[in-house]
């Protein structure tokens, strides 16, 4: 089964994101003006939706919403429209609501099942650009203001003897499937801490300064479950703006079947079988987010039986 080619909640988006675009302030300045742009506008984090779903604005009501954002971006082409994003965190969430014709704001997470799912990709990629906006106000190095450019994909530092560049931060994270050595088929699940009793998931971690995806599978696993595995195999990838991850799906197989927690990130970690799994399902348990990259690790092992 080819699972690097399949597209996951918040992949596959329908949009060009026209990057030499993003350089053209004189081509950009024309997109805006046109009445066939589309403007989505967002709410701290989260989505502004009417009946239909997230409002999609044109004409006079995506002018007036851009005049009062503090952030507007460019996402990319939908054909021959523009398309941005438009941020009204600024103001009360009822008074961006009304502004933008909409009736709520709303976590895209929860729309996941109900948007088609490249539309769901177009409102993470916006909600993902426009929160690192909000986080990047100042130079890291220096304390000086940052400036908006590139379509909103750049923000320069004003410090005369800085002036760098800073970019959207991405934080790649590993979430592995862990396969016990031998009959029966098993996986390994954790209950993490703040987890419910009985919720158990897949091993993640994010990868660390000067370790490959390998290695911090490696050290995820031995680190916080005792286990050591070998085998480390890539199986997709999931944009995860939430706010800024990137997870990376692996399986792996353990040396042995010995278990120990850290106590700390995990309390609880077992081995499952198939049948085990499947009970859970049946008795009403998802196996993971349905809108991540654990649910098809699982959905896969679940389906191999």
């Amino acid at each position: 089964m080819d699972t690097a080619e399949r597209v996951l909640a918040y992949g596959g988006g329908w949009l060009d994101r026209a990057g030499p675009l993003r350089t053209d302030e004189t081509r950009l300045t024309e997109l805006l003006t046109r009445s066939s742009t589309v403007v989505l506008p967002m709410w701290r984090d989260r989505c502004l939706v009417d009946g239909h779903g997230p409002v999609r604005l044109g004409a006079e009501r995506a002018s007036l919403v851009r005049s009062a954002a503090s952030d507007t971006v460019f996402l990319g082409m939908d054909g021959d429209v523009g398309v941005f994003a438009a941020d009204l965190s600024a103001l009360p969430e009822r008074s961006a609501a009304e502004m933008a014709g909409a009736a709520r704001s709303v976590d895209v997470r929860a729309l996941v099942g109900r948007l088609e799912p490249g539309d769901a990709a177009v409102q993470a990629y916006a909600r993902g650009l426009l929160h690192w906006h909000r986080q990047q106000r100042f130079c890291g190095a220096c304390g000086a203001p940052a400036v908006a450019g590139g379509g909103g994909h750049v923000r320069t530092c004003t410090g005369g003897e800085c002036g760098r560049p800073l970019f959207p931060r991405i934080e790649p994270a590993i979430i592995v499937l862990v396969e016990a050595p031998g009959a029966p088929g098993r996986c390994l699940l954790a209950r993490h801490a703040g987890a419910a009793e009985d919720a158990y998931s897949t091993l993640a971690g994010f990868v660390e300064v000067g370790e490959s995806l390998e290695d911090a599978v490696r050290r995820e696993m031995t680190e916080e479950a005792g286990v050591t595995v070998t085998d480390v195999t890539y199986q997709g990838s999931q944009a995860w703006p939430f706010p800024a991850g990137l997870m990376v799906g692996f399986r792996a197989t353990a040396t042995s079947d010995e278990v120990r927690v850290d106590g700390e990130e995990l309390l609880e970690a077992r081995w499952f079988t198939r049948a085990e799994l499947r009970d859970r399902v049946a008795s009403g348990r998802t196996l993971g987010r349905v809108d991540a990259i654990d649910h098809r690790l699982l959905e896969d092992w679940l389906a191999e039986g």
